[in-house]
């Protein structure tokens, strides 16, 4: 275990009051669940998260009091033995985005769990993009001996098993996740067990999000385009309405099923499933409840004809106004080719893609997610703002890493582009032996 924590994490943490923990003490502390805090000390959210989060760690630990420095100390005292079987099997870590180590000193204080030290910037950056944080506050939980993710929203594990009482809050199959009826607007109600056989799509949406209004209009088309077509596929809405009323309303536009709003608990469990972080999202799911894709809200609007439902994940993508977003993500490999030449994208493409798949293939082996995502870049305004953006030479082919959230940038600027060139550049990065420069 410890092995795969100081890869993690280092090899020192630290508590609350400042003094150090060797991480390869978590191994015999008998540790079976990490939890990963991603925060700030000026986020509002994040302040009021530490405090029902201290409650939270002090009940499932079993500490007297969950107050400064419970918890984080080397071992458990006398008595252990009389305590309930999750106690001390959980460790949180405390993982800050901020740049004042004054204020990072001050909202460590009070934490009960343990915490990255202030000076290891570039690992906190790491664990960031390796987890795809987009926003604080965000918790989830580890398994502390494989490193493999139980649970990515750990913000309503809280909310939901206050008490602990679903400890270790693995992932559950969708079937039985989902198992209950669902709704038609015209107040039908129908058994979950009638999608059997049948591609899912999991949406997120509310009413009072204006870009979920926009994709729910085309997903109606899309998804009357797949039915006609003789497609076994049903959407699923999961709402994140403020209101039934809100929910009804909304729901009025759509073809499809939905939990009922009154069954928050379900519809809470599948947040938790899918660790949700924002809307619209849209899960794609085979008719064995395995995730296809977890961009559908991309797929649908590149793809608005369905002509490749139900959207396997492309190695390599075409950057295009609908998936820049994905930029934001973690580290991008971006190929930058003149596409005046019809066929430069393509074989820009074919270039790119057996590194892309090997690298894929490895980390899905870990059950990871894949450290870089892939893109081909052709000549357009949204490709002239990312340069702008990023101050990039107006070159091509130019063959470029951005990691936005690290704002830095990789560059090989080269006459000609060869597949050993490309998976050298992916090695040294990947290995940290590239030096970066700043966006």
């Amino acid at each position: 275990m410890s092995g795969f924590l100081e890869e993690l994490l280092g090899e020192k943490l630290v508590t609350g009051g400042g003094e150090e923990v060797d991480v390869h003490s978590l191994g015999s502390r008998g540790i079976s669940l990490l939890g990963l805090y991603f925060g700030c000390s000026l986020s509002a959210p994040c302040a009021q998260l530490s405090g029902s989060l201290a409650a939270f760690y002090g009940r499932l630990r079993g500490d007297a009091a969950a107050g400064p420095g419970a918890g984080a100390g080397p071992g458990p005292g006398a008595g252990a033995a009389a305590e309930p079987e999750p106690l001390r099997r959980l460790e949180i870590v405390f993982v800050s985005s901020d740049q004042d180590q004054r204020q990072w000193q001050d909202f460590v204080r009070d934490m009960p769990w343990l915490a990255l030290p202030y000076k290891e910037k570039h690992r906190k950056l790491k664990l960031w993009n390796k987890y795809r944080i987009s926003n604080i506050p965000s918790l989830i939980f580890l398994d502390a001996t494989t490193g493999k993710v139980v649970c990515r929203n750990g913000l309503l594990v809280i909310r939901d098993d206050p008490e602990g009482l679903e400890f270790p809050w693995g992932p559950k199959p969708f079937r039985e996740v989902i198992a209950g009826p669902l709704l038609r607007n015209n107040g039908q109600s129908l058994e979950s067990s009638s999608l059997e056989g049948s591609h899912v799509g999991v949406y997120f949406s509310a009413h009072w999000c204006p870009p979920c209004r926009s994709l729910t209009r085309v997903l109606v088309e899309s998804y009357r385009k797949i039915k006609e077509a003789g497609q076994k596929f049903e959407i699923i809405f999961v709402s994140a309405d403020r209101s039934e009323d809100s929910f009804k309303q909304y729901f009025s536009e759509m073809p499809w099923l939905a939990v009922p709003y009154t069954d928050e608990a379900r519809r809470s469990r599948l947040n938790r499933l899918y660790g949700i972080q924002g809307i619209p999202t849209l899960i794609v799911l085979d008719p064995q409840g395995e995730v296809i894709t977890r961009q559908g809200r991309v797929e649908v609007l590149n793809d608005e004809d369905c002509r490749e439902f139900p959207w396997h994940p492309k190695p390599v993508l075409e950057l295009s106004d609908s998936n820049a977003v994905q930029l934001n993500e973690g580290p991008c490999l971006v190929l930058f080719v003149d596409s005046e030449d019809d066929g430069e994208s393509e074989a820009a493409k074919q270039l790119i893609q057996p590194i892309a798949e090997k690298i894929i293939a490895k980390y899905k082996a870990k059950e990871e997610e894949a450290p870089l995502l892939f893109f081909v870049a052709g000549e357009d305004d949204m490709t002239d703002s990312l340069r702008d953006y990023t101050n990039l030479p107006e070159a091509a082919p130019l063959l470029t890493i951005l990691d936005m959230s690290a704002r830095a940038k990789y560059v090989m600027d080269v006459e000609e582009i060869t597949p050993a060139i490309v998976e050298a550049f992916v090695n040294d990065f990947l290995a940290e032996k590239l030096k970066p420069e700043p966006i």
